[in-house]
């Protein structure tokens, strides 16, 4: 599999880049630039990747799509479709956004992401955002939240069913859909449930660790591999009995390159510990 993450650091050019890329290791990475970059600048970041060996490996959106606010809305439909129509232009496969959420807070947690309406909103935008793109090469993809769909691997299914686009992909975060004591106390089983139910639509996944902590009620928090509890010299055989040996499987949410460089570590220790080639 193809370990990598986001590349931390200042730097004001694809060559500058560069240089923080090979010092991260990464085999894969997200994308530095967005739709908006002149192509030849966006050009030049893709060839300074491969030339570091790495895979540019999604292309982000990060907006919220179903917006109560229409202004906000129309714009992050543009956006995600600008986004999409970029990853399929570069070659990259995934283009990831979340579902959206109905409220004010673009990631938040509310009881209409629940809702009938709000579902049926979540097909038609899907189904909008790619048949105004058609696009050949990219996927869109919507990563898991705690508290919005899709927040299981029945539900990923159901949606993807639902949405019924040959570009809808999926991206796996398993450790956002670890969000009940029972998911969190059998994580491995419920990781290897993941997989083996959304591998056929996998485009890329996120590497994280989770910790819940005991006092009532449960509290259950992301944080770094590592420094949580879930066992990565198991979690890797599961990712790798069914994903392809080339997959890409990103760090994130880490603030600096010594955290990245941490992580990075403890995960291929593990992957060494387990037999799992990484690169």
């Amino acid at each position: 599999m193809k370990l990598g993450g986001t590349v931390t650091g200042a730097w004001s050019s694809p060559e500058e880049w560069k240089e923080l890329l090979i010092k991260s290791r990464f085999a894969a990475v997200t994308c530095p630039v967005d739709s908006a970059a002149p192509r030849q600048l966006a050009r030049d970041y893709f060839d300074a990747a491969r030339e570091a060996g790495a895979a540019i490996a999604e292309v982000g959106v990060w907006k919220n799509v179903l917006s109560t606010e229409e202004k906000e809305r129309v714009a992050a439909l543009k956006y995600a479709r600008e986004q999409l129509a970029f990853a399929d232009e570069m070659g990259v496969p995934c283009c990831v956004n979340i579902a959206g959420c109905r409220g004010s807070r673009w990631d938040g947690a509310y009881p209409d992401n629940y809702s009938r309406d709000a579902y049926d909103l979540i097909v038609e935008t899907v189904r909008g955002i790619i048949d105004a793109v058609r696009p050949r090469r990219a996927f869109y993809t919507l990563e898991p939240m705690p508290w919005m769909v899709p927040d299981g691997p029945d539900e990923y299914l159901k949606l993807i069913r639902d949405v019924g686009r040959e570009q809808f992909g999926a991206h796996m975060d398993f450790v956002n859909m670890i969000n009940s004591p029972r998911r969190s106390l059998l994580a491995v089983p419920f990781i290897d449930e993941c997989f083996g139910k959304l591998a056929p639509w996998i485009k890329s996944t996120h590497l994280k660790d989770t910790v819940m902590e005991t006092p009532f009620t449960a509290v259950i928090r992301e944080t770094a591999p590592g420094r949580g509890t879930l066992d990565y010299t198991r979690v890797l055989p599961v990712i790798a009995a069914h994903l392809p040996q080339d997959a890409p499987v990103l760090l994130e949410h880490m603030g600096s390159f010594k955290e990245y460089a941490a992580a990075y570590d403890h995960v291929a220790a593990a992957a060494a510990q387990a037999g799992i080639p990484v690169r």
